[in-house]
């Protein structure tokens, strides 16, 4: 019996569209933060990548706490789209504001001022947008197919648009006229088109019912009227996830690679000479990526699931950047750009089908605890995308404090091009290495089909 579908392909391309609106806020800043305090607004990157660090401690209680909201909303649009859409003008005022440092305030005020407008914005408004986008995956449609080709979709829109926004904000500064004032200007163009894309897509989908979402399950009726569980309930059922700990460690380093080479624009302004070339391997890195991503659907039904294609993958995109790391130190940058796109091409799958395999972990909890906690197990993707992103920044902050680095100097200490080398060839490399071995272990298809298996064998509903 074939699947029942629930989605038109306005409604996933609609869907999808919103991580224009989301990328635009973490492309922005995991790209060009950094670049913009140090060597504009004159900021020290030790100071800076601490106040990242510590703006995290924040995020981890956030994201929970959202999630188990969003799972506890009850309202006419449903339980994630209210958050998504109001959570997003936050978002794009704290993102000017991060761009709008005032000069003449004192250096202590500055960093004061930097914390709170981050933190407000990765904490706050991102964690609400970005978790209820997310579990909008399992909360519009049942069919698996669906939810792979919403999670295909959407980071090709991500990919796309963060591509757009590392080969053209260099220029659109410097058209701009340059410093603070021309920051602050794409700032504001970026957030507004960001509020409009997430509009669209608040709007391109309708949440099922409790009563749909509950029909062919077996939970007891009751549950499915409204899940009764406190903050610490909700933490436990993640953490005896043992899949969604496999899941969220995954993103949180697949953030963290991502904010490591989008702190490439140091290596190409120092070791390379030339800034322009973060928008060319911005291409071989997100153009290859969509590429696998159109596939992503078609591969993972070839492959009976999504476990062996994501190991496959992993493992092509390990020795794809081992390649990259090899061509840095000959020198060859048409050589570094072919590694890069390989290592794109490897990882693309677990972009593509990480909403659906989130969705197959919310399932295994749903089977192992008779709890359905869709929004707050998706509070790994905002947690992985701040904590990582974050803490992909803030290392790269403190890495060159300790390397000795000038901000805008025309020449760095022999030290700091060590570093350069170490940050965008090595720690990538090795990031992927983990990530494939966490892959190894990652099956949460065959555990939750023998659960399926176990519940119909003996005939009853009762939960672990």
């Amino acid at each position: 019996m074939e699947e029942r579908r629930y989605l038109k392909w306005y409604n996933k391309v609609g869907y999808g569209a919103g991580d224009i609106a989301g990328n635009v806020v973490y492309a922005l800043l995991s790209a060009f933060v950094m670049i913009f305090l140090t060597d504009t607004v004159g900021m020290n990157a030790g100071i800076v990548g601490t106040l990242i660090a510590v703006s995290k401690l924040f995020d981890g209680v956030s994201d929970i706490f959202f999630g188990s909201l969003i799972d506890k909303t009850h309202s006419r649009m449903g339980k994630a789209r209210p958050w998504m859409f109001y959570g997003y003008f936050g978002c794009a005022v704290c993102l000017v504001a991060i761009f709008c440092i005032p000069a003449d305030i004192g250096a202590t005020a500055q960093y004061a001022w930097f914390f709170i407008a981050y933190t407000l914005l990765n904490a706050g408004f991102y964690t609400a947008n970005n978790i209820a986008y997310s579990a909008l995956t399992a909360l519009v449609t049942k069919n698996n197919h669906e939810r792979v080709q919403m999670g295909s979709i959407r980071f090709m829109f991500a990919f796309g648009t963060s591509m757009l926004i590392q080969t053209v904000t260099v220029g659109l500064v410097a058209r701009f006229g340059g410093g603070a004032a021309a920051w602050r200007t794409v700032a504001v163009i970026y957030a507004v088109i960001g509020v409009i894309t997430n509009t669209i897509s608040v709007f391109s989908v309708r949440e099922l019912s409790p009563e749909e979402l509950a029909e062919d399950e077996q939970a007891p009726s009751e549950e499915v009227k409204e899940e009764k569980y406190s903050l610490a309930d909700a933490f436990g059922l993640l953490i005896r996830n043992k899949y969604y700990l496999m899941i969220c460690g995954s993103y949180i380093l697949m953030q963290i690679y991502s904010a490591t080479l989008n702190m490439g624009i140091y290596y190409m302004t120092y070791i390379l000479k030339n800034a322009n070339l973060l928008g060319v391997f911005s291409w071989a890195i997100n153009i290859p990526m969509i590429i696998g991503l159109l596939f992503t659907p078609t591969l993972v039904a070839k492959f009976g699931g999504m476990y062996k294609l994501n190991l496959l993958g992993y493992t092509l995109g390990t020795a794809g950047r081992l390649g990259v790391v090899a061509a840095g130190y000959l020198g060859s940058v048409p050589l570094m750009l072919a590694c890069t796109a390989v290592a794109a091409i490897g990882m693309s799958p677990l972009q593509g089908d990480m909403n659906a395999l989130i969705a197959t972990c919310s399932e295994y909890t749903y089977l192992t605890a008779g709890k359905r906690v869709d929004g707050t197990m998706y509070s790994c993707t905002s947690l992985g995308t701040k904590l990582g992103g974050g803490i992909g920044t803030a290392l790269a902050g403190w890495l060159l404090a300790l390397s000795g680095y000038v901000g805008a100097a025309a020449q760095q200490a022999p030290s700091v091009l060590t570093m350069l080398h170490i940050m965008y060839l090595w720690i990538p490399m090795g990031i992927n290495l983990v990530i494939t071995l966490v892959l190894s272990r990652l099956n949460v298809e065959q555990a939750v089909e023998e659960e399926r298996k176990r519940h119909h064998g003996n005939g009853s509903d009762k939960r672990i």
